[in-house]
């Protein structure tokens, strides 16, 4: 007998399997449904940074360089001879004159060898005396034929040998009385005391520095420069100084020479100027900025701004730029020719009515969207 078909006439009876399967791709569904109608995520909130909007200076503005005053002829001053400091005449910033005695050694031991050499010239000039008495009578006798001709010859060595020791006792004489004398440390030119090396009961060897004298007359200006405000520099070269102790003074200097290489450590070429008639104001070791004639390129449009504005993009300094109208920041390398104590100078990379960031440079990335806030308080960062 043949198995009923499990059609029905109503359709195709499913088996428990097939209904579950149904179930869970139709709860799949409803839940893709239900995410791709999940509202998407608000972007963050445009970060708030300080800044602020630039404008050029008032009046263009020429690369400055930090230096000092030195006198030009600086040299230290030491005893020729060993000994022991007894005495000092002169203290730091002591203004001194040639042939003054600036320092006393122990010349006891001196003394006793000036002494000595003098004994010495003395006995050696009396050996001489008695050996040219001597030739003269030997040379009469031997014209007599009352002596040998031998015994003239020996007595024209001696007198010879006498003569050259006399000679040498003369020498040992003046060396120990310049020895003697070398025991006082006298200045040679006129100057100024700039250092002391030395103290009162210290035993010094012959050419260790006492002091160090900086000679009256010229002044110059020393400072270092980098490779692109070196690059070109002749001797001769007009610059404008300013010293900060000094404000409201200008003075004019020259170029006398530089450094044929850079210093190994900060990459700087040092540069010597003359300063052109300095008048008893200017000091020695005061501060004082340079100007150079031959730098101005580059001084139009010149920007002050804070110094905590700049960060450094590798090598070259640079700094955040809010731009609009979406305000991301962008970062823009800059030239700056002058580095003061709370601001700086840019030269280049900036525009008029740029805004800045000008707090927290080292927080932000480029490309981040910023909401742009005024400072707290808008003269800190006045120029």
């Amino acid at each position: 007998m043949r198995r009923q078909s499990s059609r029905s006439s109503g359709g195709v009876q499913q088996s428990p399997q097939w209904r579950r399967l149904a179930s869970l791709i139709a709860l799949g569904g409803i839940v893709a449904l239900a995410a791709c109608n999940k509202p998407a995520s608000a972007p963050p909130e445009p970060r708030p940074v300080v800044s602020m909007t630039v404008h050029p200076d008032g009046a263009a503005a020429s690369a400055s360089y930090p230096g000092d005053i030195e006198a030009r002829y600086s040299t230290p001053l030491s005893f020729r001879v060993n000994g022991k400091i007894i005495e000092r005449g002169v203290r730091l910033g002591d203004a001194v004159k040639p042939g003054q005695v600036l320092a006393r050694l122990d010349p006891a031991d001196y003394d006793k060898n000036a002494a000595s050499a003098a004994a010495q010239l003395d006995a050696a000039r009396h050996r001489y005396v008695f050996a040219q008495q001597q030739l003269q009578r030997d040379t009469a006798q031997a014209e007599a034929s009352l002596i040998a001709k031998a015994q003239l010859e020996q007595t024209q060595d001696a007198y010879a040998s006498a003569a050259a020791q006399r000679d040498q006792a003369q020498q040992q004489f003046a060396l120990a009385g310049n020895q003697q004398r070398y025991t006082q440390l006298v200045a040679d030119h006129a100057g100024i005391i700039t250092a002391e090396n030395a103290d009162t009961g210290q035993n010094v060897q012959a050419g260790q520095p006492v002091y160090q004298l900086a000679w009256t007359g010229a002044v110059d200006v020393v400072c270092d420069l980098p490779e692109n405000a070196f690059h070109g520099l002749s001797v001769g070269e007009r610059a404008q100084v300013s010293l900060p102790a000094l404000p409201g003074k200008q003075y004019t200097a020259q170029v006398r020479e530089f450094a044929a290489a850079a210093d190994p450590a900060s990459r700087t070429w040092r540069v010597k100027l003359t300063l052109d008639k300095p008048d008893a104001a200017v000091r020695l070791g005061m501060s004082a900025n340079v100007v150079l004639a031959a730098n101005h390129a580059g001084a139009e449009g010149a920007f002050t701004i804070p110094a905590t504005a700049l960060f450094h993009d590798g090598n070259a300094p640079a700094i955040w730029v809010v731009r609009k109208p979406d305000n991301v920041l962008q970062l823009r390398r800059v030239t700056v020719s002058r580095y003061d104590a709370r601001t700086i100078t840019v030269t280049g990379g900036l525009a008029d009515h740029d805004r800045i960031v000008v707090q927290g440079v080292h927080t932000v990335t480029s490309g981040q969207q910023v909401r742009p806030v005024p400072p707290l308080h808008p003269e800190d960062f006045a120029s």
